[in-house]
């Protein structure tokens, strides 16, 4: 449209541009001609954290946070955690399209024939402390496959990037799984391809001297529903890192390992654990009306509450409430979850959370049905990373394919000091001894 545009005026120049408006956004390459003389370097934006920028152009995941919605590939979040396998998802964010049964049933296959590891993947692991965080062990275990797999390096190739893909996604929880079993001191346990994907976790986080361990089908669709939800959610912390380190042409694997790391952080994948913490320290319900309070004075932080994009429900939590009670059902109730429900209500119907568009994320329901299932707080940020890791590849592929692609390289803001005058180290020590004697 002609009206498309932003016009400028430089009130330093009395000078008027005029801006193409593209997709709701400017290029902030359209900016450097503003300039007050030649030899200016033109006008730049200043975003930390990436508040109000957008990186790049996305067809994988819709997000309007506003709203409460999210989509993948146009597909609304509830269809497909009600509907789908986990890799049936996996196989649309990769491919755009959900697949054939033939199709499926093909990737099904090749995934978990990719879920066995070189023998010396497991040397490498038994080479950490026993009380190593799985994280850890994950972020570099993961990094470490590049040098197994050297033809990740073929990045430009799109049948090398395929392989590529299903190595990550089939081996992912196979590493996560024994990264569990190494601390505690268990004999690991083999990938079997008969099982699906999450029962197959399963199977090698926990299975004992049993002849075939057999998951709760229950445990393994709400395990399933979990997987589907943490599958990718736009250009959060994690992704951003995946598409930056992509960007220089790393191979997967390393690319891989520095979003785990990202995603490590306690702001990121290791919130739900902050949560969990949360409602142990209140205790019981009759104590929540304090808590709030504590809350409102700054005293105290309400963990698994809001987001960076969502200004409403995040529609990820109202699915696994759902999944929560299905899963109480085969484990016993988790006490926390009455804690979270009363926390949740008083929460929403108070003025101060209600103003300020704090609703329940994610992450405030889902160490409560990890926890339930037998998963210990420090293999949450792991199943976080299990299935994200499907997320990642399908935005690095997109990022490498895009014409625009270039390096990751932001610019600064400079706050240094100008040109300085090099003193001699005799002279430095002169004057420090003078000041000090003065």
């Amino acid at each position: 449209m002609d009206n498309e545009t932003l016009t400028i005026i430089d009130n330093r120049t009395n000078q008027t541009y005029t801006i193409p408006i593209y997709k709701g956004t400017v290029r902030a390459m359209d900016l450097r001609q503003i300039k007050t003389n030649p030899a200016d370097f033109g006008l730049m934006t200043y975003d930390p954290a990436f508040m109000n920028t957008a990186s790049c152009q996305s067809a994988i995941t819709y997000l309007d946070g506003d709203a409460g919605i999210l989509r993948y590939r146009g597909y609304p979040i509830e269809d497909l955690a009600e509907k789908c396998t986990f890799l049936e998802v996996a196989y649309l964010l990769l491919n755009g399209l959900l697949p054939t049964s033939h199709e499926l049933e093909l990737w099904n296959c090749e995934v978990m024939r990719h879920t066995m590891t070189h023998e010396n993947v497991k040397k490498f692991m038994d080479g950490f402390h026993h009380d190593a965080h799985p994280m850890g062990v994950l972020i570099s275990t993961v990094a470490a496959l590049s040098t197994f797999y050297p033809d990740s390096r073929n990045i430009n190739d799109p049948k090398c990037r395929r392989k590529q893909i299903l190595r990550l996604v089939g081996k992912m929880p196979t590493l996560a799984a024994y990264a569990y079993r190494h601390r505690l001191g268990l004999p690991y346990v083999y990938p079997d391809p008969d099982l699906c994907y999450t029962k197959n976790y399963m199977n090698m986080l926990w299975k004992r001297t049993e002849p075939k361990y057999a998951a709760n089908p229950v445990l393994a669709r709400a395990l399933e529903v979990l997987f589907i939800l943490h599958a990718d959610h736009e250009q959060n912390c994690s992704t951003s890192a995946m598409r930056a380190v992509g960007s220089s042409n790393a191979d997967p694997f390393v690319t891989t390992a520095a979003a785990i790391a990202a995603l490590s952080g306690p702001l990121h994948g290791g919130a739900n654990e902050e949560v969990l913490r949360m409602l142990d320290g209140i205790g019981s319900k009759d104590k929540i009306p304090e808590f709030i309070e504590h809350v409102k004075k700054g005293e105290r932080k309400l963990m698994g509450f809001g987001h960076r994009v969502y200004k409403n429900y995040d529609p990820r939590a109202r699915i696994i409430k759902q999944v929560a009670e299905e899963v109480f059902e085969v484990t016993g109730r988790n006490p926390k979850i009455d804690i979270a429900l009363e926390l949740e209500r008083i929460a929403l119907s108070d003025d101060y959370f209600i103003k300020r568009k704090l609703y329940p994320n994610v992450d405030f329901y889902s160490g409560i049905i990890y926890q339930a299932m037998g998963f210990t707080p420090d293999q949450f940020t792991v199943l976080f990373g299990i299935p994200r890791t499907v997320g990642w590849l399908a935005q690095w592929q997109e990022m490498l394919q895009d014409p625009d692609k270039k390096i990751a390289r932001p610019r600064q803001i400079y706050t240094g000091s100008e040109l300085r005058e090099f003193v001699p180290i005799t002279l430095r020590e002169h004057e420090l001894m003078a000041s000090v004697q003065v």
